[in-house]
């Protein structure tokens, strides 16, 4: 019986060293194969001209009940309430649609849905102190879609694209003219906001209401995407009009898989950004590059996905800008953030809850820089 129990034991320790050598020798074709959808792709026609006047079209956006609002909540302790800047904010939620059925997301789908639901909850409550947050329900493409280099893959990222385009220009139309206003976007959002800010922002007066466009979990190449967005990056705490973004890690990272899909998509230029420097703001400091202890995180939001709330941890997390370019974080945070952590200690679905109180000072005092400068 001992015998073949040791068989047991050694038959599992085989297994196990043979799963983590598949896991890292293929992890980016497991992964491929895994969430690249592989049928052809779907064309929809564009939506109807007023589709965004429908609230419903609407993850959150100015008259809903605060509490149908994900947008408006806070994590417990914070008692500052909503609405107290002159400023609204425009937030387009990252992937929530993984699977591989198809290339993009039906607007109807619920599990996608609900969890950019919760995306909007954990990572636009940073900027409620803004009159109204405006976030749009948007065909948004497959997660799949930024793994792979098929042509089927810009189709849906463009289907996507001409839906958040059409809704940011019924928040344009309907913001008065004379309030500033705050463009945020994570991951596939931030992919998006690249683009927008280029075609919407970019040489025209609406530049000058931009508080701050926090692109965030996608690489903005110095090069190739920043001399095209209209805006600087920021340098400094207090600058505004400017552009701030970064992606996080844990050391040891392995960011191999991260640069390969940064390096399938062109620049805003149309070039081939591959190789070329991105942007690292810094989260607890606001500033370009450097790097700060963990008694400057003034706030972690560590995230219950199941109950959809959450709740903060002070000075647990670091932060810097590394040469390669990333937000590293030190080793991997003691809280319960394990179960959506990726591969390469990848901390991408938590680029904005890692900072949450710092990113929310951070708006704030950008707001009152932007007042000060048009006084």
């Amino acid at each position: 019986m001992a015998r073949k129990f040791l068989y047991l034991i050694a038959v599992c320790l085989v297994l196990y060293v043979g799963v983590r050598l598949v896991l890292t020798f293929y992890a980016e074709q497991l992964t491929e194969l895994t969430f690249v959808p592989d049928g052809p792709f779907r064309d929809r026609q564009a939506l109807a001209a007023k589709a965004y006047d429908d609230r419903r079209m609407w993850i959150a956006r100015p008259g809903m009940k605060p509490l149908d609002d994900p947008a408006r909540w806070l994590p417990p302790g914070i008692r500052q309430a909503p609405g107290r800047l002159g400023a609204e904010a425009f937030f387009i939620h990252p992937t929530s649609y993984i699977e591989k059925g198809d290339w993009n997301a039906d607007l109807g789908d619920a599990t996608s849905r609900e969890r950019a639901a919760l995306f909007v909850k954990a990572m636009a409550s940073p900027f409620n102190a803004s009159e109204a947050i405006w976030a749009p329900r948007y065909r948004q493409a497959a997660i799949g879609a930024f793994l792979t280099d098929k042509p089927e893959a810009e189709r849906a990222i463009d289907l996507a694209y001409r839906d958040v385009l059409a809704a940011f220009d019924v928040f344009i139309r309907d913001v008065p003219r004379d309030r500033p206003i705050v463009l945020a976007g994570h991951s596939q959002g931030a992919f998006l906001l690249r683009r927008l800010l280029r075609d919407r922002v970019a040489g025209t007066p609406l530049a000058g209401r931009v508080i701050a466009a926090y692109v965030i979990g996608w690489p903005v190449s110095i090069d190739h995407d920043l001399p095209r967005m209209g805006l600087p990056a920021c340098a400094r705490a207090g600058d505004s009009g400017c552009v701030l973004s970064w992606l996080t890690v844990a050391d040891p990272a392995d960011t191999a898989m991260l640069t390969r899909a940064y390096g399938r998509r062109k620049g805003l230029d149309g070039k081939p950004v591959g190789g070329s420097a991105f942007l690292c703001t810094n989260p607890l400091t606001g500033q370009q590059g450097g790097s700060a202890d963990a008694s400057q995180n003034a706030g972690t939001l560590v995230p219950d996905f199941r109950s959809g709330t959450g709740e903060l941890v002070e000075h647990m997390v670091p932060a810097a800008c590394a040469p390669d370019h990333f937000l590293h974080i030190g080793p991997p945070p003691k809280l319960d953030l394990d179960a959506y952590v990726l591969p390469g200690n990848n901390y991408h679905v938590y680029d904005m809850t890692l900072f949450w109180s710092n990113l929310r000072s951070d708006y704030e005092r950008r707001a009152a820089a932007w007042q000060e400068a048009h006084r």
